[in-house]
């Protein structure tokens, strides 16, 4: 069983909710990228996604189109993003780290050399945003032959031949988008998540992460109710763009996650 499987086994048996936090990897700059993410690991996230700025990022929102050039600004590549993982593994052996990308980086570097260099780095997963699943073979027999699990993206428009593909090609998780558009913070979840949910925990067994616009304690129970967890990406990265200097950032992503872990724990424990 990999690191990211045992975590999210590990939370289901306690009766908890496994709490998923994206931050885009680079910005401000990569040596603060590393200090926030172990400050994220200390606070009560279970899974540290670590975003490769792209400079066409058409899933993401202003919020984390912003990060991305911010990123790419500061001279922030995929290599250097293995680089820094590497650093972190010296510091924190537990936390599961999934890489999550456009197709473009990862494909430059070729998929077998990507896997090889990501799982010796410290990885656990990967996760790329633009790349169906229906034509992810080869790329999942590469990065699973490397000891990587693989993620993949379902949504509202998701029919059943496509949630199965998901759930077929995923090892990791299944992320459920929850709600058509970009990423970005959200005043409320979408109206619909519950009933998606009903047809997608009827055809995906594998554990299913719901993400997309949760932006508070009380949006993260509410959608952790319909799923095995929840991912939350732009209200962090939001706190990063309005941190007037480092020590502020580290302050308000910490407390922001503690926040959302309790209210996790208050709400789902055995």
């Amino acid at each position: 069983m990999s690191r990211l499987q045992k975590v999210i086994r590990e939370r289901q048996q306690e009766g908890r909710k496994t709490f998923v936090a994206y931050i885009t990897a680079g910005d401000p700059n990569l040596a603060e990228t590393m200090t926030l993410a172990q400050a994220l690991a200390t606070s009560g996230v279970d899974i540290i996604e670590l975003g490769v700025p792209f400079s066409d990022p058409l899933a993401d929102g202003p919020t984390n189109q912003r990060a991305a050039e911010r990123a790419l600004a500061s001279g922030t590549s995929l290599q250097k993003i293995l680089d820094e993982v590497a650093v972190f593994r010296k510091g924190n052996d537990q936390t599961p780290l999934v890489i999550f990308s456009y197709l473009n980086p990862i494909y430059r570097m070729g998929f077998e050399n990507f896997a090889n260099k990501a799982r010796a780095a410290g990885a656990d997963g990967v996760l790329i945003v633009d790349f169906p699943p229906e034509e992810a073979d080869a790329y999942r027999r590469m990065m699973q032959a490397a000891g990587l699990d693989t993620v993949f993206l379902a949504s509202p428009t998701s029919d059943e031949k496509r949630l199965q593909h998901v759930d077929e090609q995923s090892s990791g998780f299944v992320y459920y988008v929850s709600r058509t558009g970009v990423t970005g913070m959200q005043s409320q979840l979408s109206q619909s998540l519950d009933q998606e949910m009903s047809l997608v925990k009827r055809l995906v067994k594998k554990p299913v992460m719901v993400g997309f616009g949760i932006s508070n304690p009380e949006q993260a129970v509410a959608a952790a109710r319909l799923g095995d967890g929840i991912i939350i990406g732009s209200a962090i990265v939001k706190l990063i763009e309005e941190g007037a200097d480092a020590s502020t950032r580290l302050k308000g992503v910490r407390a922001f996650a503690s926040s959302i872990r309790a209210a996790l724990d208050q709400n789902f424990r055995s």
